[in-house]
């Protein structure tokens, strides 16, 4: 992306988008009770409440009555029907994973993500969401890597087994399944949301386009969340930044106390934030934060800052939800990237004017 002198000024901007991740599928509900929703009632209404606050994309888990994360497609058939009665203007945005939390804390069972095939049925959700994150390259996932023991201490993620488990979990997204799984959902009419770790996971991104596996939009997440990601140093966000491309979109997301100062920074360089639960339950002061007062924070902020907030409708139209391409080369234009080089052609590709 490109910076200009007056691209720090508000007028100059998209109007921000929210992303909430308010089901947090790492914690037991006992970790936050006023705020971890169970019953099928609970989910919709944390749903209404964010997008009342401010929220216009909703990253969705459900859990099972018990509390614990689900990993029934079932159980997201169900969220989905009722959030798109309650909240229908709300992008919904289901989480890759399906749910990483462990089946069993007792016995140390490996927090994962669920099969290839299992994630590949994602596409098939009816009604289908607007968006499924996607992850490009297995990684590491330490989520607890950039935890605090004051900010673990008093949780589930205490108990040794759950903290190894976490410790140890991988994200599994190798180059076969990532073009299957794009193919599905583009086929599907479901927009992929990259979530991406670093910046070789933004060269994947791009070989990915460039060679024809996806044609569309290109809404990316910077997950800085370290344990295998890239950590919040500004260094790294920024270098993104100025290497996506222009017609791009870029969020930010960290973890724990670094949410708000990364979601700071995001709103002053033009781009967008997420926040919820599932990236932090404290406020800067070490004070339990809900996924509504965190969105409450952010408009706060945005507001002294001059950046307007989206509506759902705007939402829409920035992530251009709905949108495909029809080319390879249609898709570069659209990104503002430069066109593939052809055969025997020497130096750098250039668009010329007509």
């Amino acid at each position: 992306m490109q910076f200009l002198d007056d691209s720090l000024l508000p007028e100059t901007q998209e109007k921000l988008v929210i992303t909430v991740a308010p089901y947090g599928p790492e914690w037991a509900p006992e970790d936050f009770p006023e705020d971890i929703p169970i019953s099928m009632d609970a989910h919709v209404q944390k749903a209404v409440d964010c997008y009342n606050a401010g929220a216009t994309v909703l990253h969705i888990h459900v859990r099972e009555e018990d509390g614990h994360g689900s990993k029934r497609l079932s159980k997201f058939n169900e969220l989905l029907a009722g959030l798109r009665e309650a909240v229908p203007d709300m992008i919904l945005q289901v989480g890759g994973s399906i749910s990483f939390s462990p089946e069993n804390e007792e016995d140390g069972a490996q927090a994962k993500w669920l099969s290839d095939e299992v994630r590949h049925m994602l596409a098939d959700l009816k009604p289908a969401p607007d968006q499924v994150t996607i992850a490009v390259n297995t990684t590491q996932m330490n989520i607890m890597d950039l935890m605090a023991e004051e900010e673990y201490g008093d949780t589930s993620l205490a108990n040794p087994a759950l903290y190894h488990a976490y410790r140890e979990m991988v994200v599994p997204a190798g180059p076969h399944w990532v073009e299957e799984h794009l193919r599905r959902l583009t086929a599907a009419g479901i927009q992929p949301h990259f979530q991406l770790t670093c910046m070789p996971d933004m060269e994947t991104v791009e070989r990915l386009v460039r060679r024809g596996h996806y044609m569309g939009p290109l809404n990316l997440t910077w997950v800085g969340i370290g344990g295998g990601f890239d950590g919040p140093n500004p260094a790294n966000f920024m270098e993104f930044i100025r290497r996506a491309p222009d017609g791009s979109t870029v969020t930010l997301e960290s973890v724990m106390r670094n949410v708000l100062p990364v979601n700071v920074m995001a709103m002053c360089l033009g781009q967008h934030v997420r926040c919820g639960i599932e990236d932090t339950l404290y406020d800067q002061h070490g004070d339990k934060m809900t996924s509504v007062q965190q969105i409450e924070q952010l408009t706060r902020v945005a507001k002294e800052l001059g950046r307007e907030i989206a509506t759902a409708k705007e939402a829409r139209e920035i992530y251009k939800i709905g949108v495909q391409y029809n080319s390879v080369d249609e898709t570069l234009a659209k990104l503002g990237m430069a066109p593939n080089r052809e055969p025997k052609q020497r130096a750098i590709p250039i668009r010329y004017a007509n």
